[in-house]
């Protein structure tokens, strides 16, 4: 409940912090700030860190789940409304079925699951077809394009630290995601050196309130929460958050940001969730 109520808000989040920051520079510093919270907080306690031999490891989920996962939504929400994202990153149960299929125990897919799948991409296609037709469609494009990159980051993510978070026995449970964060952080600053971002003078106090809501509780709170989650249930019901997250999102950005809310865009939600449900209807 703690992830689907928090992240439906940080698409709000997202898009006031990046009005005057550089998206990725944000995004990078947000991830390295929780995580080195989070691993100052565990050592004084005296909790056990992850051994360097598992590095790697962590360090690869944390590409996943943070740099692509969540630096790619970040990225899009410079052209995607914030509730356009949050229907686009509703995809993420779609790419985990597909992961799991490939990856797991190689079920083929139901014919629930493929009339889930095919209502998920009509679904898309309504939200998403008229701006592309616009002047800028390109930039929107890229956007559309970012926001699949991290469903799939993110579902390749949660698929692997599951399987491994049972593999790696000298792994504690507690301090390994804060370790996820930092790596993930890092990168995301590198992309954004790669990339030339600077800041701007004109930061404005909200930004910064934004930043720090994204890391108290969209870190903190609920990347732990998910990756807790993540070590006990399945990836498939873990998913299932984005259905919430797609609702709050929608609605704040529709009264905090004024965004478009009209009947192409109810429809392409309402089918996407639809197309959700079927698929997720076969692994109950």
């Amino acid at each position: 409940m703690v992830v689907c109520l928090i992240w439906g808000t940080t698409y709000l989040a997202i898009r006031v912090a990046i009005e005057s920051l550089p998206p990725l520079l944000m995004a990078g510093f947000r991830w390295i700030v929780a995580g080195s919270l989070l691993v100052a907080f565990f050592w004084s306690r005296g909790e056990r860190l992850p051994a360097r031999s598992v590095w790697l490891s962590l360090a690869v989920r944390g590409v996943l789940l943070v740099t692509l996962g969540n630096g790619a939504v970040v990225w899009a929400e410079q052209t995607v409304p914030t509730g356009v994202t949050s229907v686009l990153v509703a995809a993420v149960p779609f790419w985990m079925v597909g992961v799991e299929t490939l990856f797991g125990d190689g079920e083929p897919l139901s014919v629930r699951q493929v009339v889930g799948l095919s209502a998920g991409f009509i679904g898309v296609l309504l939200l998403v077809w008229p701006q592309l037709t616009q002047v800028d469609a390109r930039r929107f494009a890229g956007g559309v394009v970012a926001t699949q990159m991290a469903c799939a980051g993110w579902a390749l993510g949660s698929s692997y630290a599951r399987r491994r978070g049972h593999l790696e026995a000298r792994e504690p449970r507690k301090t390994a995601p804060a370790f996820e964060m930092l790596f993930g952080g890092i990168v995301l600053i590198g992309c954004s050196l790669v990339l030339g971002e600077r800041i701007g003078q004109s930061v404005t106090l909200v930004s910064l309130i934004a930043v720090a809501y994204l890391i108290v509780f969209g870190s903190i709170i609920a990347f732990s929460s998910y990756r807790y989650a993540l070590q006990y249930l399945p990836v498939a019901t873990v998913s299932l958050y984005v259905y919430v997250n797609t609702v709050i999102a929608v609605i704040l950005g529709t009264v905090v940001l004024a965004e478009p809310f009209n009947w192409r865009t109810a429809a392409g939600a309402g089918v996407v969730l639809l197309g959700v449900a079927l698929v997720k209807s076969h692994d109950s």
